[in-house]
């Protein structure tokens, strides 16, 4: 029977912290795919499919040579999360082909917000006066990297935020199933039905791809399945509301990703936002830790 993990804050934020880096990588190389950079430039459902394949066969290879019992598979659960993640991921790759990646970014990563207000009544978490200041606090750091502009509100726009609703969501629907089963198994049973949900889809959009492109692909899913079991295991040793502000990292290394791979100096506004997230997160695990002392 499986065991939920023990509660450890810290390493829980160690954990997202680490997905948040391959998240911003994966959104990287969706972006290269999105473009002409290396051949024609792939639809955001066959760079989403690209992501599930080479995920699988990642997270298949860790199966076989771990081959861990599974059971009590929380099939409607997997289901719900599986259609949750595949739409946020399709929309933010798209979002991500027409504006700029810190925009999209941050727009999408919203989502902790989302995630934070809906485990009140999906999973019955109280959330106090310093979870809710520590998301306001990284919340205006994203605002800040936002950049308010015209160009913000294009209808582009709109596809990271649709993106940061399906995430958001999807959190709940992982801190619902870390609680039942294992991280592997939760990671094997997603990215199958990703595969077979993604492989229908793409047959309707399906183009010839580079080899540049396979292997950039490849970068995809592989990204992806670390940044899948980084965050499960993170979202199983703490409370979703107390580990969603962490994931504004992202927004941090995608400025990081443009400074190295695209020169795009990161300006004062950029440090600004950054060091306005990291104070949230900063306060945030400073409390937790007072707590778990008392």
């Amino acid at each position: 029977m499986f065991e939920p993990r023990p509660h450890n804050p810290a390493l829980a934020a160690t954990f997202i912290l680490c997905a948040t880096a391959f998240i911003a990588a994966s959104t990287l190389m969706a972006k290269a795919l999105g473009g002409d950079q290396f051949g024609p430039a792939l639809h955001p459902m066959q760079i989403s499919h690209g992501r599930y394949l080479f995920a699988f066969v990642a997270i298949s290879g860790a199966v076989a040579a771990m081959r861990p019992r599974f059971s009590d598979i929380q099939w409607r659960l997997h289901g719900a999360r599986t259609f949750l993640g595949w739409s946020g991921v399709t929309l933010m790759f798209a979002s991500v082909a027409y504006i700029p990646m810190a925009d999209a970014t941050a727009i999408s990563f919203l989502n902790p917000v989302f995630a934070m207000i809906l485990a009140i009544p999906l999973l019955g978490e109280k959330v106090g006066p310093w979870r809710w200041s520590a998301a306001g606090i990284a919340l205006v750091g994203a605002m800040v990297l936002l950049r308010p502009t015209p160009e913000s509100f294009q209808p582009a726009a709109l596809l990271a935020l649709g993106a940061a609703v399906f995430l958001g969501t999807e959190v709940i629907v992982i801190k619902r199933l870390s609680a039942r089963e294992g991280p592997l198994q939760i990671l094997f049973i997603n990215n199958l039905l990703g595969l077979l949900l993604s492989s229908f889809a793409v047959a309707f959009v399906w183009q010839p791809v580079t080899m540049t492109q396979w292997v950039l692909l490849a970068g995809v899913g592989l990204a992806m399945a670390a940044a899948q079991a980084c965050f499960v295991n993170g979202m199983a040793r703490a409370d979703a509301s107390y580990v969603a502000p962490f994931s504004y990292a992202t927004l941090i290394f995608a400025a990081l990703y443009d400074a190295f791979f695209y020169g795009a100096i990161p300006d004062a506004v950029t440090l600004l936002g950054a060091s306005i997230i990291i104070a949230g997160g900063v306060l945030l695990a400073l409390r937790e830790a007072r707590l778990k002392k008392q």
